[in-house]
């Protein structure tokens, strides 16, 4: 690997997943330096290009935010000319990320054993529902079917409801970190080692460790439930309602429920018998929660937050839509909503990933790219002539049409 500003430079990584899972892990290691090389179906492309409405003159915001900083590259798996085409690629690859239900990579010969043969060193990631081994390894599985059998349904929205899921795909997003986290450390090993490694990664089992404090509850003999926005083990920590909208008010310790009082000039709330103690607010929660929102219905959420977090200091906010938490001036100030120039809408907005080093470079380079926009150029710049460019495409390793049909199992 090269030393550069980029703490990913000279890394290269194949990637034929779809959807997100792998997706948001390669746009991981695109933000740090990694060339990333987004392998898709000929004419159709990664399934998350067509999710959707809204599309913007045909092309899904949903796909950009997955895929900023790549390349391009259209490759007929069912044609031999361009499976080797591919291992050809793998040669010089660091890491090798696919998320086929299992038995797929085997079919199609781009397994780790057949890119292992072709090189030795390569990080390889295999993302699934369920992993490798197990009774459920060939079921499919989406975030809807993984929050659902990871308990996390099972704990979010109000009591006496039906289950609902976290509004956005939390499960592919926790599996998408899990996967950076493990080729990176791979890397890490590697270095150290000088060996390659094989990576499974299941969904279901991605989402358990971000149980904690639920799984907490488990071992200690108490069942979970769901308590929309209260908290299990904390008190006051919740949304309350104010006069025109709403704010979230988090206590985590005996001085700034102190602080949350005086601030909302209730002093009687702090001696109450019923809310000395944490333990006693979480054991008269209904009782707490009327006294607060009593209070709070006098003023607004604007009025408040000056009140609470800005003069008192004590942690509270107020409950932005989704266009509001992309932009407001904390956001603006950290540049963390930007604009990138993109092939043939002339800019396209990016949401930078967070990491913000001292000493090194990070942030995205590319736009999210155009289906098949670097066929020719991956080949070139590993010193195809424009001849052999054209015999590739001539045999159809770039295809031709594509059915849009699916092997991937995981968002």
């Amino acid at each position: 690997m090269a030393h550069d500003d980029r703490i990913l430079e000279g890394v290269t990584v194949l990637d034929l997943s779809t959807f997100v899972t792998g997706g948001f892990c390669s746009a991981m290691l695109a933000n740090q330096g990694a060339e990333v090389i987004k392998i898709e179906q000929p004419g159709y492309g990664d399934a998350i290009r067509h999710s959707g409405p809204p599309f913007i003159d045909g092309e899904s915001p949903y796909y950009w935010t997955v895929n900023y900083g790549k390349r391009s590259l259209e490759l007929d798996l069912k044609n031999p000319r361009a499976v080797e085409a591919l291992y050809e690629l793998a040669e010089d690859a660091d890491i090798f990320i696919q998320n086929f239900r299992p038995g797929t990579a085997e079919r199609l010969a781009v397994d780790y054993e057949s890119i292992a043969e072709r090189n030795e060193d390569v990080i390889y990631l295999a993302v699934s529902a369920f992993g490798q081994t197990g009774p459920w390894r060939e079921r499919s599985g989406y975030d809807l079917l993984i929050q659902g059998m990871s308990g996390i349904m099972s704990v979010t929205g109000e009591p006496d409801r039906q289950p609902v899921k976290v509004g956005l795909p939390m499960t592919d997003l926790i599996t998408a970190m899990w996967a950076a986290f493990g080729v990176t450390t791979a890397l890490y090993r590697r270095e150290l080692t000088g060996e390659g490694e094989y990576i499974d990664l299941g969904m279901l089992e991605s989402a358990l460790p971000w149980l904690t404090k639920q799984a907490g509850q488990v071992f200690a003999g108490t069942e979970p439930r769901r308590m929309g926005t209260k908290d299990p083990v904390l008190a006051p920590y919740q949304t309350f309602e104010t006069k025109d909208g709403y704010l979230n008010i988090c206590i985590l310790n005996e001085k700034l429920w102190w602080e949350l009082c005086e601030v909302l000039d209730r002093p009687d709330l702090a001696e109450h018998e019923h809310f000395e103690t944490n333990a006693d607010r979480v054991e008269h929660l209904e009782e707490l929660e009327t006294e607060i929102e009593a209070t709070l219905a006098a003023k607004t959420t604007d009025e408040w937050i000056e009140i609470i977090a800005e003069e008192g200091g004590v942690p509270a906010g107020p409950v932005y839509d989704v266009e509001e938490a992309l932009n407001n001036p904390q956001i603006d100030a950290r540049d963390a909503v930007t604009e990138i120039d993109h092939p043939e809408l002339g800019s396209v907005p990016v949401i930078e990933h967070p990491l913000k080093f001292e000493h090194a470079e990070s942030g995205f380079e590319l736009p999210p790219p155009l289906l098949g926009e670097h066929n020719r150029a991956v080949f070139r710049d590993r010193g195809y002539s424009e001849a052999e460019l054209d015999e590739l495409e001539a045999a159809g390793v770039f295809g031709t049409e594509s059915d849009g049909s699916e092997t991937s199992t995981t968002e």
